[in-house]
């Protein structure tokens, strides 16, 4: 899943970002809020982390702005403000969820968790997939009760798709959220990773689940058998 964090504080801002990377989050992160909004606005985040008390432009303003541009992408305030009416004001202005400095990174995640969750249109920590499921806390991966081994960035792949199941999802798109803007590999690492994925998710005669469009992408969704991968 791909963030943007936005935070004047340069300390902070290297600290969430990388323990969000740690986490296994394709991270970008600015300084102000006029490039917070650009980027915003012509780059498909999952979710974003602002700062208030910005330069150039404020959190608020860069809210209310990306709001009225018609984009929903999630956002998190994460600002000293810690008064209700800023709350209140914050909330107001467009942001899904407002935390107050100082803060527990482990809160942190769980707020970013649930912004995905809600925009992912689910109630739960627990995306499913046929027999397939997986646990957003605890990243315990299973397919018909067997747990499966996955690595990092094995997990935040599957997570992505099945976010996004049943709908086609480019290797370029895939690409920016799981590995980053400025991963400079190449695409066919999504190929690679793919297979690596389907060998431990549909071993043991398991129904098939991600499947290649051909030149469009992968999807992930269950389909007759007698459909090619």
């Amino acid at each position: 899943m791909k963030l943007l964090i936005a935070e004047d504080e340069e300390d902070l801002n290297r600290i969430i970002t990388k323990k969000l990377q740690s986490e296994g989050y394709a991270v970008d992160s600015c300084y102000d809020g006029e490039e917070a909004l650009e980027r915003l606005l012509y780059v498909d985040y999952d979710a974003a982390v602002l700062d208030i008390a910005m330069p150039v432009m404020d959190g608020m303003e860069t809210v209310r702005r990306l709001r009225r541009s018609g984009k929903a992408t999630p956002v998190i305030f994460l600002t000293a403000r810690d008064t209700v009416p800023d709350k209140v004001e914050g909330l107001d202005a467009g942001a899904n969820d407002y935390v107050v400095k100082p803060f527990s990174f482990d809160e942190l995640l769980a707020r970013i968790r649930a912004v995905l969750r809600t925009a992912a249109g689910s109630n739960s920590d627990v995306y499913e997939l046929d027999n397939l499921s997986m646990n957003a806390r605890s990243q315990i991966v299973a397919r018909a009760g067997r747990a499966i081994e996955l690595t990092g960035k094995e997990y935040r792949l599957l997570e992505y798709l099945l976010v996004n199941k049943n709908q086609i999802l480019s290797r370029e798109r895939i690409l920016n959220h799981v590995w980053g803007y400025d991963f400079d590999g190449t695409a066919n690492v999504v190929d690679v990773y793919m297979n690596y994925l389907r060998r431990k998710i549909e071993a043991e005669g398991q129904t098939k689940l991600i499947h290649t469009v051909r030149g469009l992408g992968y999807v992930m969704r269950v389909e007759e058998d007698k459909e090619k991968r």
